[in-house]
């Protein structure tokens, strides 16, 4: 292996890594973020993370069970359910684009999406 074979794999590997970096930052780089929630696979609910929002609860109640969501800084968690295990509360907050909280037994998904539409309300049924 020659100099310039070391010169031109190191380059290689430099211009990738920036290139993975640099995709990695605007695949994931969102103005606003919201909050999808979906019972037996139907969105129910969207919501724009906004600083009213803050320490706000929202209760969902289907006939699969309940939950109970408590909305921070960007984050969201649940709090409360009716659920045997209770791995959804443990789970704790989320708060990057493409997490999920998921509750098999209560059918419910939480999820964290990027908002690539401005026709979102901050809060619709």
């Amino acid at each position: 292996m020659t100099k310039g074979d070391k010169i031109l794999i190191f380059s290689i590997l430099v211009i990738s890594l920036l290139s993975l970096f640099y995709i990695r930052n605007m695949a994931f780089n969102y103005d606003e973020k919201y909050i999808s929630i979906q019972v037996n696979g139907i969105e129910i609910k969207k919501i724009i993370f906004d600083r009213s929002l803050i320490g706000k609860t929202i209760s969902i109640k289907t006939e699969f069970g309940y939950n109970l969501i408590e909305i921070g800084d960007g984050k969201v968690r649940v709090i409360e359910a009716d659920c045997p295990d209770k791995l959804d509360v443990k789970q704790g907050y989320i708060s990057e684009v493409g997490e999920v909280i998921v509750c098999l037994p209560n059918r419910l998904v939480i999820e964290i999406k990027g908002v690539a539409d401005a026709d979102l309300d901050y809060i619709s049924h």
